[in-house]
């Protein structure tokens, strides 16, 4: 949903913002950490999305990776929300200078050779307008077989999700996000013109990004749950505070959310320094970095070895600080 709003914006505008964003590194750094300072995983995917087709650097990811907590944000807003604030505004000022630096040593890679799009399309039909409120209801009346096909699939997705069928059994953050965006996302589907709908949504987003990202995915959460029924995470962290630190930064390589609230519960419990938390929030990033490795093996792994060395470095400097 995160890749055809992008799209459709894209269009809307011409590709105009692209190019603001593809020619200012720092309003790149500040736009990522705000992506990545927004709780739970959309921030991060934008910024993905984004370096996928070529117009945000690889620091600029770094940048997000390092802002964000993923979905733990959440539960740090409801059980603290003054540390959170504070936890927020260092991670930012931690990835500013991580993503600045990284760029600085890499000189702005915007994505792995030959791994990935050139940027968003764009084409002479996308002079015409994405939305038109006189044409909407003749391209209803005249529907489409895939206009017709994902209106009906979006309308069923989103009366499961309010019957609690689907996705979370109770209204909450997560509830709200999906109908909000599956709300924006039937609107788009039922007033672009059929020019967008074939070639930006079904032959880009729907047939070239989306098989790679669901199989990518899916297989990691099957290990992820696999593994989690042999390794019992919690009773790591009783050794000694330099050894949870090092664990903390080797378990926010997982694309996962989970592990993470481990540290987060027993911080929250006083038994562990926020040293620890920090460098765990600064290695992690949720599911925020499946997309990459979709995109890119080599560049999943040389920001999350980016990530996992700053963690680790302001872990240890909190650590020997006292904090």
């Amino acid at each position: 949903m995160m890749m055809l709003l992008i799209e459709y914006f894209n269009i809307l505008t011409k590709g105009s913002w692209q190019y603001r964003l593809r020619d200012s590194y720092w309003g790149q750094y500040i736009f990522a950490a705000l992506m990545g300072a927004i709780p739970g995983c959309l921030g991060a995917f934008t910024i993905v999305s984004l370096y996928s087709h070529r117009i945000v650097t690889i620091g600029a990811v770094v940048t997000t990776m390092i802002a964000t907590s993923g979905d733990e944000a959440f539960v740090m807003l409801a059980m603290m929300p003054h540390k959170f604030l504070m936890i927020s505004a260092v991670l930012v000022v931690v990835s500013l200078v991580a993503g600045w630096l990284t760029d600085l040593i890499l000189k702005g890679q915007r994505t792995q050779k030959n791994a990935g799009c050139e940027g968003f399309e764009l084409h002479s039909e996308d002079e015409c307008k994405c939305f038109s409120p006189k044409e909407i209801i003749p391209q209803l009346k005249s529907c489409s077989l895939a206009r017709g096909t994902l209106c009906i699939i979006l309308i069923v997705l989103l009366v499961f999700m309010a019957l609690g069928l689907i996705g979370p059994p109770h209204w909450n953050w997560i509830r709200g996000t999906l109908m909000f965006v599956s709300v924006l996302g039937l609107l788009i589907v039922a007033t672009v013109p059929e020019h967008f709908l074939e070639d930006h949504l079904w032959k880009h987003v729907a047939m070239r990004h989306v098989p790679k990202i669901f199989l990518w995915t899916f297989g990691a959460l099957i290990i992820l749950t696999f593994l989690s029924r042999y390794i019992d995470v919690e009773s790591w962290v009783q050794e000694s505070r330099l050894l949870v630190l090092l664990i903390a930064c080797l378990i926010g390589i997982i694309p996962e959310s989970g592990p993470h609230l481990v540290f987060l519960t027993m911080y929250a419990q006083g038994m562990l320094p926020l040293s620890v938390l920090l460098a765990s929030s600064i290695v992690q990033d949720g599911h925020g970095m499946l997309p990459m490795l979709a995109h890119s093996k080599r560049d999943f792994m040389v920001v999350k070895t980016i990530n996992f060395t700053t963690g680790l470095i302001i872990g240890l400097l909190g650590y020997w600080s006292g904090f």
